[in-house]
């Protein structure tokens, strides 16, 4: 087998524990910023439901930092996935209940694919924002099927505009600049990513 294939696509015992702890530490963020969400819930406070996905972004980022960090096949999803059941479970869950996993599942499989389409060898910050913002298209349809069906199409149109900005902005750039401060401040020296 192709040894530069083999050191993309094998994991480390390293690579395992740390989609496991940034799936934790964003779980319990996811979990937080939940509870924040249905306080504020802007949608509601501007009169226009849609508008509730410009604060979506956040709970796009995990799978954005498991990629730009870890930068194996499948890291993404798994980062995000792992988020998805901490927020479900930390202290007492989420108002969302089991139906977050399924959520994961589809925004980690949208940040997934953007390192998958660039054969896991571009992490700049183009990269990380195109995950973010496909990350947010994914979820947006998911939501539209489950959560939003009753919704016309000008609302729709908006929801997934206002979703992909978040994405865009929040995963995307913001996920870019946490892995290059962890990568500046020494926490990534095990990774590629600390040459980021």
């Amino acid at each position: 087998m192709n040894s530069a294939l083999t050191s993309t696509t094998r994991y480390r015992t390293i690579d395992l524990v740390t989609i496991a702890m940034l799936g934790v530490a964003f779980g319990v963020i996811f979990w937080g910023w939940g509870k924040l969400y249905d306080v504020i819930d802007l949608g509601a406070a501007v009169g226009f439901k849609p508008a509730a996905a410009l604060l979506a972004g956040m709970w796009l980022i995990a799978g954005v930092v498991g990629g730009l960090v870890v930068r194996r096949p499948g890291a993404a999803l798994a980062t995000e996935l792992i988020a998805a059941l901490v927020s479900m479970i930390v202290l007492g869950g989420t108002s969302w209940g089991a139906s977050v996993l399924l959520s994961g599942l589809v925004q980690g499989l949208g940040a997934e694919l953007v390192f998958a389409v660039f054969l896991y060898r571009r992490y700049d910050l183009p990269t990380a924002m195109l995950s973010g913002a496909l990350a947010a298209v994914f979820a947006a349809f998911y939501e539209w099927k489950y959560y939003f069906v009753d919704w016309d199409l000008t609302w729709r149109l908006a929801h997934l505009g206002f979703f992909t900005v978040s994405g865009l902005l929040i995963a995307g750039a913001g996920g870019w600049l946490l892995v290059r401060s962890l990568a500046r401040a020494g926490a990534l020296d095990s990774f590629p990513a600390r040459r980021s």
